[in-house]
């Protein structure tokens, strides 16, 4: 059995950790002489992919240096690993960035927010997620246009609310842990405090609207009747359906059939009253795009008791090289096992399957399930710190349910020296994004001619 240290042992973890890594030394970026080539390191990172669908992760990338930021974690992963850190382990989500939280309906049918991609999700090093969420708001101010101090106080609301609430986390009952999370009175109540007039009347509207996000939506939105069946649209590359008499069919369906074990045998027994109607292959996110991705119907007890799951492929995380291989040999099994541990709810219908090449590797969810997210294209710059205080939070709680909230808060304090160091970091590591960004539009604009 697993020993967790003490209450005192982790003060004292949290102490030397002062003294190997002073907290002022997470503002430190350094790009040394032997920093690979980014253009070289991104083409290199999409080895295995869909060759038909890189343009168009590469037109996504090219949009802004925050789409870049988003849609390469790889670069980030092996800056982070080459310096020290505090040797603080949490469970990581591995690709923290403002747009990886959002609003889901718990098994309870209650919406809560909270991290919401954990694609490479890995034990390691409180601070990389902290870093790689702080740069997020500083690369996204600064592609908005907002002014500096606008975004220096978001980057900064996120350190704080995160060193914050970690105080707070270390002072509960391993339960009461557990079972924290962000439900709509608490948005709520957030949100007036940063605007009493208008914050709770945006919180509800918001709230509406990720409500309406159902699996009936959802078949609404990707599918079709035709000829009195219903069918994906035909919406290639974004979209397009998989004939069942395909290669491809097979391979998905064997998927879902293997995914089906991992499931608790009440939650297999609910499936099992679904069939599926209807397959094809979907391109989402940045990041994703170009990896095996594919959507599947199913229809229950009449016509319109719909269900749409995605199975996703799943490879090593790109923290790995930097940091312990994951305990798990499956990749998807890996993505699974690390939201259920940081989550404060999970999807009833989480698993993981090998296809029928056996080095491919998918983890299976639900698709929608009154699901929600911010929109940074749209966000006003008076909701920049209001949105970082509910990543910050939860954040910190992600990290504390897999232990270790009091050793953290220990190393963090009650001053704001961490803020200020990680404020540093994030206008550091912003730029050099832009330098990296700068260089990716010169490679594809060179390609182009």
């Amino acid at each position: 059995m697993t020993r967790f240290a003490s209450t005192a042992e982790q003060v004292e973890g949290g102490r030397a950790a002062r003294q190997s890594m002073p907290r002022k030394d997470l503002a430190e970026h350094v790009a040394g002489d032997d920093r690979p080539d980014p253009v070289e390191l991104l083409y290199a990172s999409d080895a295995g992919r869909d060759v038909e669908l890189l343009p168009l992760k590469y037109e996504r990338m090219a949009v802004s240096p925050f789409t870049f930021y988003r849609g390469f974690a790889a670069m980030h992963a092996y800056d982070l690993g080459q310096g020290q850190h505090t040797g603080l382990t949490v469970q990581l989500c591995g690709d923290m960035h403002l747009s990886n939280f959002g609003v889901y309906a718990s098994p309870e049918r209650n919406l809560v927010f909270d991290v919401n991609d954990f694609d490479e999700t890995l034990p390691g090093p409180f601070e990389w997620d902290l870093k790689r969420l702080v740069t997020s708001f500083e690369v996204m101010g600064r592609t908005r246009g907002f002014s500096a101090s606008v975004t220096a106080a978001a980057v900064r609301q996120v350190a704080e609310a995160y060193r914050v609430r970690m105080g707070e986390l270390a002072e509960m009952n391993h339960v009461s842990v557990w079972y924290d999370r962000m439900d709509q009175g608490t948005l709520e109540t957030m949100a007036a405090s940063f605007d009493p007039k208008r914050g709770r009347k945006t919180i509800d509207a918001r709230l509406a609207k990720a409500r309406g996000k159902t699996h009936a939506r959802a078949a609404a939105k990707l599918t079709e009747v035709v000829d009195g069946r219903r069918r994906f649209r035909s919406e290639p590359p974004l979209l397009t359906p998989i004939d069942y008499s395909h290669d491809e069919a097979k391979t998905v369906t064997a998927v879902f059939d293997r995914y089906r074990s991992t499931l608790s045998a009440d939650r297999d027994h609910l499936l099992s009253r679904y069939q599926v109607i209807g397959l094809a292959r979907k391109v989402v996110g940045v990041g994703s795009v170009g990896t095996r991705c594919w959507v599947l119907l199913l229809e229950g007890r009449t016509p319109e008791d719909l269900l749409v799951v995605q199975a996703k492929e799943a490879g090593p995380s790109v923290l790995e090289p930097y940091l312990r291989k994951s305990v798990y040999r499956h990749p998807g099994r890996r993505v699974v096992e690390g939201q259920r541990l940081t989550q404060a709810a999970s999807d009833i219908f989480l698993g993981w399957a090998n296809g029928v090449d056996q080095s491919r590797h998918y983890y299976v969810r639900q698709l929608h399930d009154m699901k929600g997210s911010a929109d940074p294209d749209k966000m006003p710059a008076t909701n920049m710190r209001p949105y970082a205080e509910l990543c910050g939070q939860s954040l910190a709680r992600a990290h504390a349910r897999a232990g270790g909230a009091t050793m953290i808060s220990t190393y963090v304090g009650s001053s704001d020296k961490v803020d200020r160091a990680l404020a540093e970091y994030a206008v550091a590591y912003a730029d050099q994004n832009e330098s990296d960004f700068a260089a990716f539009v010169a490679d594809r604009a060179a390609a182009a001619t």
